[in-house]
């Protein structure tokens, strides 16, 4: 199949997740005036910047055909090690934001060995992570909600406005997402995601190291998860139990309505942003109307499987 067919299916889904955005944008308009205001609008892309994140370490995940289901707890392991490391003085302090990156950059190593190296499927292994990461979380704060706060610092990231008036959170997540564009586009690594994603076989053959790529994304991935649950922590300004529990399916629903195939090798970080837009507008929206939880559950849900039906019936492309 040729580069013009491929980016014309990705052009596709770009096109119908705008045109949800549109559509969303007009119904929250008629729904309140306010909707459209511009606070609110910068205020939702704030709220998206922290989805956005996770889901760019999601998205490369995915281009090489897995998943990480440890995302929840990795997330809530970045606002509580950051916090934790707040709470001491000195050098311990001021790593804090380092040392959560750390800690999810670990664990996604580990996901990465045991999806390369030991072979175990994806979906098991980084699910039985996410459970080992929930109980670690548990005997830290031995069952109570954690007492340290933010530091200035992750607060300032998470909810300052120091450029334009535009909350930093966005700007953080504009340049995470520049370079996963430079990444994917420009880099030989980011052409063997692709081809891993394609046939994995085939790149091995030629002599790739495709157990190093494996390991490399889905360490990003753990980095990504963990650096939002700094933001998260900074925006609400102390981090809590399973507090990345509401980001799973947003993160994965976001890759797929993007156009990224759920099989793997085929998708781009422009529809990646344009479906945590998608996202973080239905997440509004159902929030104004009084959505329960379950019912913004199961629609997250509902919109993962008609992706997979819409994208997982074709073919891979071999490059």
């Amino acid at each position: 199949m040729t580069a013009r067919v491929l980016a014309g299916r990705i052009d596709r889904a770009l096109a119908a997740a705008i045109g949800c955005i549109v559509v969303l944008l007009v119904a929250g308009a008629l729904y309140d005036r306010n909707f459209l205001s511009a606070d609110y609008l910068l205020q939702q892309l704030q709220v998206a910047s922290f989805l956005g994140i996770i889901a760019t370490g999601v998205m490369l995940v995915v281009l090489l055909g897995h998943i990480d289901l440890s995302i929840p707890w990795v997330v809530t392991i970045g606002g509580m090690m950051s916090t934790a490391a707040a709470g001491h003085q000195g050098w311990a302090g001021a790593l804090a934001i380092p040392f959560a990156i750390a800690c999810g950059l670990g664990i996604g190593i580990a996901n990465g060995i045991g999806v390369a190296y030991l072979r175990v499927p994806s979906m098991i292994f980084t699910l039985a992570t996410n459970a080992i990461a929930q109980g670690l979380m548990v005997v830290h704060t031995s069952g109570f909600a954690p007492q340290d706060h933010a530091t200035p610092a992750m607060h300032f990231l998470a909810v300052e406005r120091s450029i334009l008036g535009i909350p930093n959170a966005v700007w953080v997540w504009a340049a995470i997402g520049a370079a996963t564009v430079v990444l994917l586009g420009r880099t030989r690594f980011g052409r063997r995601i692709y081809a891993i994603g394609n046939s994995e076989r085939a790149v091995f053959l030629s002599r790739v190291n495709v157990r190093l790529v494996v390991v490399a994304c889905f360490a990003i991935s753990g980095a990504c998860s963990a650096f939002a649950g700094v933001l998260l922590a900074g925006y609400s300004t102390k981090a809590y139990q399973a507090m990345g529990d509401p980001y799973l399916l947003p993160a994965i629903a976001a890759v797929v309505l993007g156009g990224t195939s759920i099989l793997g090798g085929r998708g781009s970080y422009l529809g990646t942003i344009a479906g945590v837009v998608l996202v973080t507008l239905l997440q509004s929206i159902l929030s104004i109307v009084q959505m329960p939880e379950a019912g913004r559950q199961v629609i997250y849900g509902a919109v993962v499987i008609l992706m997979l039906l819409v994208y997982g019936r074709s073919a891979k492309v071999v490059s």
